[in-house]
């Protein structure tokens, strides 16, 4: 049995994984963590919950700004995590794969869990090949606090492994109001991020060509669609304690 410490435990994510932790026969919840309490038992100090419960793997969906001391934390303690909040910086995540190999504990990062939003970049990824214009709208919930999404930064990520630009024949360009044309990304993908109540998640990977356009959407409605590859992601850390970046490399 896998015993799994949820820090974030009170956000609307962190109430997820604590339901699907309960139903799934090879994980127990050992402990939840967050700064709040809801009538279930909570401890607030990340470090003094590993020391007291010994978990197996900590899940954690808190915030960027906090992110990267509690992953630092948990690899410290030799206890494997896996991270489900977005924000980490470059710098940051090769320092957490650092420390993830010195310590011997595994390190799950991923953009996103949903298996729908992993096959949306692969396809984008298939399709970055044969466009040579390609855009990004990702649209989320205005509570989000970072902009652009994982999502979005990982998916320009994999599209500029099959080609390095995407702006082919357009004209030299002036933004009248700046930011304007969105955020400029790896091989010069621009990327539009969209926070507003009424979504939840979505993205929109959108290629041109002459006289034909692509648009690969993915849309997730609702929090329970991240939850297999959450479990996934817990599974396979514990099993083999090393450090992945994307839900994609174990779904391949």
């Amino acid at each position: 049995m896998i015993k799994v410490l949820v820090n974030g435990a009170m956000g609307k994510m962190g109430k997820e994984v604590i339901n699907a932790v309960n139903e799934c026969e090879q994980t127990t919840l050992a402990c939840a963590v967050d700064i709040m309490g809801d009538g279930i038992t909570i401890l607030k100090d990340l470090k003094s919950a590993i020391e007291s419960t010994k978990p197996d793997v900590v899940v954690d969906f808190t915030q960027p700004s906090a992110i990267f001391e509690n992953a630092k934390t948990c690899l410290n303690s030799k206890i494997s995590v896996v991270i489900g909040t977005t924000g980490l910086s470059e710098m940051q995540i090769n320092e957490l794969q650092r420390l993830s190999k010195e310590t011997g504990a595994g390190c799950f990062i991923a953009p996103n869990f949903s298996t729908g939003a992993v096959l949306m970049m692969k396809f984008a990824k298939l399709a970055a090949a044969y466009f040579n214009n390609a855009e990004i709208i990702e649209l989320h919930h205005n509570q989000k606090k970072d902009a652009p999404s994982g999502t979005a930064i990982k998916t320009a990520q994999l599209m500029a492994e099959a080609n390095s630009c995407f702006t082919l024949g357009n004209c030299p360009e002036t933004e009248t109001i700046k930011g304007a044309r969105g955020a400029d990304a790896n091989a010069n993908i621009h990327i539009h991020s969209v926070r507003m109540p009424g979504f939840m998640a979505s993205q929109e990977v959108i290629f041109g060509a002459m006289g034909q356009t692509l648009k690969i959407r993915h849309d997730s409605t609702d929090r329970k669609c991240y939850m297999p590859g959450v479990l996934l992601a817990i599974k396979y850390v514990v099993q083999n304690r090393t450090f992945i970046y994307g839900l994609d490399k174990i779904m391949e």
